[in-house]
């Protein structure tokens, strides 16, 4: 039995139960209690395509097996595979030792995956090469060559939307996408601070989703923990800044407009003032139009990511109408396909013989 990824575990896995083996590294594992105080174990699984929690009843005749798996160690699990509104289910599993082949393929990550993120970390290093202010085209050059790699392992959120290994890179690439195309729609918005900020706005994720250079568990930072992503941010490009500051061609940019500390503020800003509003983590409310700009693309690509996982994870409770994923507010419907032009009858033209 040749091993499906997790994601495809999500999108195949129903209401029957579905015979299948998966390769996936032990992310956490807590006890936990059902409302009348049976215990049971939530073991939380990855992989490059993302991750999922994974219930074992203190019936189960591998509860305690389950309770002494090592995190960060990866397992071929076998077993039959259900899911409802309450997430993946397993029932007869087995739990199996990797050989070193299937490591080796398990740690390269899934293909269609790593060459996506590839296009898209390509793209991303083009757009923001063709930001004309030298100040921010040099600070993301800078950022690329501290923590380019460090920004290709991360992720862009714990859980929700594109929370994977290189999710960060996606969802910005995405967004720049996005910023880039709305340029001449809205040609007030500065195209440069837009590309830039989008670059910086998560950068603080770096240490609060952040992968190891081999696995798939995200890393518990301290500085994550206590700090959370915007103040790391914020704190990032300053420092960057200042060492950019300290190089001999940045004494020119004092005669550049606009002013190189106004430049610097307002890219601080859309750090700040991302998430929009105060209850969601915003220290500031947006006040710019790239601020307000970037808080929307920002919001819709994680919206439409969660979207799109949604309809692989629920069940079609009625026709056309599914069940509704948290943390999206309501249950979804099928989309309207996109229109097709009918094919044209062509009458003969030819004359009779």
């Amino acid at each position: 039995m040749s091993p499906i990824t997790i994601a495809a575990l999500r999108e195949q896995a129903g209401e029957k139960p579905l015979l299948a083996a998966i390769h996936a590294q032990l992310q956490s594992r807590s006890t936990r209690s059902t409302k009348t105080g049976k215990p049971y174990l939530e073991l939380v699984f990855a992989d490059a395509t993302g991750h999922f929690p994974l219930k074992i009843w203190s019936d189960s005749p591998i509860y305690q097996q389950s309770d002494t798996l090592p995190a960060g160690q990866v397992f071929r699990i076998e077993g039959k595979w259900t899911q409802n509104s309450y997430g993946i289910e397993g029932r007869d599993l087995e739990f199996h030792q990797p050989d070193e082949q299937a490591l080796g393929d398990f740690f390269a990550g899934d293909p269609a995956i790593r060459e996506k993120q590839d296009r898209d970390y390509a793209e991303i290093r083009q757009l923001c090469a063709s930001i004309a202010d030298p100040r921010l085209h040099a600070l993301c050059e800078h950022f690329f060559k501290q923590l380019g790699d460090r920004f290709r392992r991360t992720a862009a959120a714990k859980r929700n939307h594109h929370a994977r290994r290189g999710g960060l890179v996606e969802h910005c690439a995405q967004m720049m996408r996005s910023a880039n195309a709305l340029g001449p729609v809205y040609p007030e918005l500065n195209r440069d601070l837009m590309i830039a900020g989008i670059l910086f706005h998560d950068s603080g994720k770096l240490w609060e989703n952040s992968y190891p250079e081999y696995g798939f568990t995200q890393i518990l930072s301290i500085h994550g923990e206590m700090m959370g992503h915007i103040p790391l941010g914020i704190e990032l490009v300053n420092k960057l800044w200042r060492e950019l500051t300290e190089l001999p061609e940045a004494a020119t940019w004092n005669m550049l407009a606009p002013a190189t500390e106004d430049t610097r503020l307002h890219l601080l800003h859309l750090i700040g003032s991302h998430h929009g509003e105060h209850e969601y983590g915003s220290p500031v409310l947006p006040r710019t139009p790239e601020a307000f700009a970037l808080h929307y693309i920002d919001n819709m690509d994680a919206k439409l990511e969660m979207i799109r996982d949604a309809y692989t994870q629920t069940q079609e409770i009625a026709p056309n109408i599914f069940e509704r994923v948290f943390p999206l507010p309501n249950n979804l419907v099928r989309p309207l396909p996109s229109f097709v032009a009918p094919l044209e009858k062509h009458e003969d033209t030819e004359a009779p013989a």
